[in-house]
């Protein structure tokens, strides 16, 4: 049976997402139709654009710029604080409606995710017929729009709901390949960066059409395993499976999508910190310590990365775990752009193990035992967030759900 997968994306999520929220309080702008942008304060998110009207297009405003370079290219814009907590929620009723129409859906950030549609064309019609059908149901029922991309692979799907925007059906089979995606740059192959585009053009490959005629053994014996797999993704060539929200394994984890490529590694070690504090916060009030702690990484191209560890000792201390889930990060990011940051933990402990005690081991566990169990009453009592860790004061970053 022939593969049909939709990618679905929000179009301008953050700013869609606030335009409905203010409408449905009585409020009377619809800042998809103004010169607006959500941006993140300088404290919290470096103080760029998250994301932007169709208005703002013609003044060059970008995701991801400076909110000051932004104003400097349109002096009208209008600067919308980001409210995360919102974007979660108006997220979680977007997967919801998609869930209807499939059992396999895979969230791959906060505002898209791909649906596995082979095999509904009795119950939904053709594939864009059915692509259709989600886009007005989105629309009808939660008052925002999507783009849905049809095609016969995850890579394609994602490059059809990038064509033009906004509420738009877009197919790229197999066969629709040659005509719709040979002839675009090379640089609008997803998950090719600028670095990447320059490295391309040296080669004379301008076109995703000349990297996908481009010789095969050439382009691995200059670029390497990334070689491989350019020259598949501009031949359409995408195997992966739409993974489904698995079931949580016996232990307690934490994941986060990110609204844009994490590319710092301070930025995605801070992110793994709140992880860790809330993963860590929760075996402390079951009264359990775990074994094993193990980081996933979520790559920009569909591929994710795990590796775990064993403790030397059972624990729940916030940064007895930290220190070897950084460990962990730093062993398997091999500097890809990521799009999901989680903590895992497993091999529950009894609350009574023992710690084997080292001569080499100066650390006082104890204290830091009686330092995690303060911050906990102190947040339990006050709402979370009340009191951090001075190690986390000098980064703030997006509360994560």
């Amino acid at each position: 049976m022939e593969r049909i997968i939709f990618h679905i994306d929000v179009n301008s999520a953050f700013l869609s997402w606030e335009a409905c929220e203010n409408l449905k309080n009585g409020g009377t702008e619809d800042y998809r139709e103004e010169l607006a942008a959500v941006g993140g304060d300088i404290e919290r998110r470096h103080g760029i654009i998250l994301a932007k009207s169709i208005l703002t297009k013609p003044y060059g405003v970008t995701t991801g710029e400076p909110i000051v370079n932004a104003l400097r290219k349109c002096p009208g814009l209008k600067i919308i604080p980001p409210h995360h907590s919102l974007y979660h929620g108006y997220s979680a009723k977007f997967i919801a409606i998609l869930k209807q129409y499939s059992e396999k859906v895979e969230q791959f950030s906060i505002d898209e995710a791909f649906v596995d549609m082979t095999g509904t064309e009795l119950l939904f019609g053709k594939p864009a017929e059915a692509a259709d059908r989600i886009r007005e149901q989105i629309r009808r029922e939660l008052g925002f729009t999507v783009n849905v991309g049809v095609a016969n692979c995850k890579l394609c799907a994602k490059m059809a709901s990038d064509f033009q925007k906004p509420d738009r059906t877009h197919t790229l089979f197999q066969s629709e390949i040659p005509s719709k995606m040979w002839p675009l740059p090379v640089g609008d192959l997803f998950f090719v960066g600028k670095n990447t585009a320059s490295k391309l053009h040296s080669l004379g490959i301008r076109t995703i059409g000349d990297l996908a005629h481009y010789d095969r053994n050439t382009l691995k014996r200059i670029l390497g395993k990334a070689g491989e797999g350019l020259w598949q993704s501009a031949n359409g060539i995408d195997e992966s499976e739409v993974e489904s929200i698995r079931p949580d394994a016996k232990g307690y984890s934490n994941e986060t999508t990110t609204p844009y490529n994490i590319t710092d590694p301070g930025e995605a070690r801070e992110i793994l910190r709140e992880l860790t504090e809330k993963v860590a916060s929760r075996l402390r009030h079951d009264g359990v310590r775990i074994e094993t702690v193990g980081v996933i990484l979520k790559y920009a191209d569909f591929s994710r990365a795990s590796h775990q560890v064993t403790m030397t000792a059972p624990t729940n201390i916030t940064s007895e775990l930290y220190e070897k889930v950084c460990r962990l990060f730093q062993e398997i990011w091999d500097g890809r752009p990521i799009r999901l940051v989680g903590v895992q933990t497993t091999k529950i402990a009894s609350p009574d193990a023992g710690r084997q005690l080292s001569l080499f081991d100066t650390t006082d566990y104890e204290k830091l035992e009686k330092l995690d169990s303060a911050l906990d009453e102190i947040n339990d009592r006050f709402g979370k967030g009340s009191v951090v860790r001075a190690s986390n004061a000098s980064f703030k970053q997006p509360k994560i759900p």
